[in-house]
């Protein structure tokens, strides 16, 4: 059964993987928190729509093509779950980050594409999300791009991708 918090969270996907990100500031609370953001860029680990943006453009810079296909929701009071499959064509390196916020490994482009099932879990107050974590299947995106298991050739463009990434950073 959808209900308007629902709809809210499967809009907020949508614009994540591809809308306008200004329409964010309405479906996400000021003081919203996104716990998957401790292994993404500085920028998305503070609160509010700004904090949703930073982590749309990382996956975005990323991933082309992005798209998120529902399969279920589950509403129980403030608590909203998706079921979905996410999809899309690497790019661009993904670069993930330790917990001070410093480059811990970047997975150059493949052009591959992938398909890989999550359930996003969202809190609502007064019609916006408040919070936002995940289950992901990190294992079934790194094989499909083809990350694992790497090839000597793929680990020597991993390395050279950190040290161009950990020098972006620093920039």
């Amino acid at each position: 059964m959808r209900t308007i918090d629902t709809d809210a969270c499967i809009r907020s996907m949508a614009i994540m993987a591809a809308g306008d990100l200004a329409e964010l500031t309405p479906i996400v609370h000021p003081q919203a928190v996104n716990r998957e953001a401790k292994d993404e860029p500085p920028a998305c680990r503070g609160q509010g729509p700004a904090a949703f943006v930073a982590t749309a453009h990382w996956l975005r810079a990323a991933f082309a093509d992005l798209a998120f296909d529902i399969h279920d929701t589950v509403a129980d009071g403030d608590l909203i779950a998706v079921h979905c499959t996410m999809s899309g064509r690497q790019v661009g390196p993904f670069v993930s980050y330790d917990e001070r916020g410093e480059v811990a490994q970047a997975f150059p482009p493949t052009g591959r594409t992938f398909a890989i099932t999550q359930t996003h879990w969202f809190r609502m107050r007064d019609g916006q999300v408040i919070e936002h974590w995940a289950n992901r299947d990190d294992l079934g995106l790194a094989t499909q791009l083809g990350w694992v298991p790497p090839s000597p050739a793929f680990m020597v463009r991993m390395a050279l991708a950190r040290r161009t990434a950990r020098r972006s950073a620093a920039a």
